[in-house]
């Protein structure tokens, strides 16, 4: 019966991906405007981000959509396909739940940010409008 169901889910999300990925890119939002120094600050900010995701998932393309509305360039690893990002999401953030955060500080200590409200809601308060 779990094989059964999973059958089912992974069919789902055949079907369904495609179609998810084309309204994310129809529906887009547009870049948040900075100037070139503040731009170039907020990238070497995010140099030490990686998104771990699933190309189809919902909340996936959710963070996705804050990620480019505030002109954010993170690495985004797939975690469904690589082996090597699903096995270092596992190491270090515990479970291979997608979307989730990897932030790195200054001093190598990694914090994994799991749940894509979560997620949004660090983004929003650290790259946001003042």
């Amino acid at each position: 019966m779990k094989s059964l169901i999973r059958l089912f889910f992974r069919t789902l999300r055949a079907v369904l991906g495609p179609f998810l990925l084309l309204g994310n890119w129809l529906t887009r939002p547009r870049g948040m405007v900075r100037s070139i120094e503040a731009q170039a600050a907020v990238d070497a900010r995010t140099r030490a981000l990686a998104l771990y995701h699933f190309p189809t998932c919902p909340f996936c393309i959710k963070v996705q959509r804050t990620l480019r509305r505030l002109s954010l360039h993170v690495e985004l690893r797939d975690a469904r396909s690589d082996d090597v990002h699903r096995a270092a999401l596992v190491a270090g953030g515990g479970t291979a739940q997608v979307p989730c955060l990897l932030i790195t500080a200054a001093d190598g200590q990694q914090t994994w940010l799991y749940e894509s409200d979560a997620i949004n809601a660090w983004l929003e308060r650290e790259f946001g409008a003042a």
